[in-house]
């Protein structure tokens, strides 16, 4: 692990958080958890209780469809509800344009999330995957992680509706060039964290996945 020269990080660890009590608040198609806590403070010695409610929707795992060839991605577009109900205008649409992503199911691992995702939402079958990073969405609320993996495009894609009918999903694929996602996301069209982040680190290391992947 790099180290920089002045910088001490992290200050504390996981036994310098004391988890006092843990409650069951909401349980519907997800759980929202109350936790009581106190941790040790800069300063020294201990906080007082402290009382936050954690939303508990599991962890997931997002993959962006590449090929490198072609310099052609896959985005999938689907209706999400927060896209709508936390809206501040109209003028973004609720059907948002993302990378493929989908929550582990049981004993499930990154990368079998990730293929079965790929097939179930676009209909894809992917060759290599290449990890990318792991992040907290918004640990102030939530415990989510979400695993992004960028997925080689290996046949050609087959644009349409997909999706499976009993989780209620009805998905868009697009394919698009490499410069139009970005250029996209440049103008603001893709506003999804897990999107932003996955085509971020694509541009940073694209050099590098042509010299693997060609």
């Amino acid at each position: 692990m790099s180290e920089i020269k002045g910088f001490n990080y992290p200050t504390f660890n996981q036994d310098d958080v004391e988890i006092l009590d843990k409650r069951t608040v909401f349980q519907g198609f997800f759980r929202i958890n109350q936790y009581q806590m106190r941790h040790r403070l800069f300063a020294g010695g201990w906080s007082e209780v402290v009382t936050r409610e954690m939303f508990e929707r599991g962890h997931a795992v997002v993959v962006l469809p590449y090929d490198v060839n072609l310099d052609q991605l896959v985005l999938v577009e689907q209706i999400r509800l927060g896209a709508k109900v936390g809206a501040e205008d109209h003028l973004h649409s609720p059907w948002l344009l993302e990378a493929v992503a989908g929550m582990f199911g049981p004993d499930e691992d990154c990368e079998q999330v990730a293929r079965r995702e790929a097939e179930e939402e676009a209909g894809l079958t992917l060759g290599r995957l290449q990890p990318m990073l792991s992040y907290l969405s918004s640990p102030g609320g939530t415990t989510e992680r979400i695993h992004l993996f960028l997925g080689e495009l290996v046949a050609p894609v087959q644009t349409g509706i997909f999706g499976l009918p009993e989780e209620h999903e009805d998905i868009r694929v697009h394919l698009l060039s490499r410069s139009d996602a970005m250029q996209l996301l440049a103008d603001g069209k893709i506003d999804n964290a897990a999107t932003v982040i996955a085509l971020q680190w694509l541009a940073l290391h694209h050099a590098k996945i042509c010299a693997a992947w060609e």
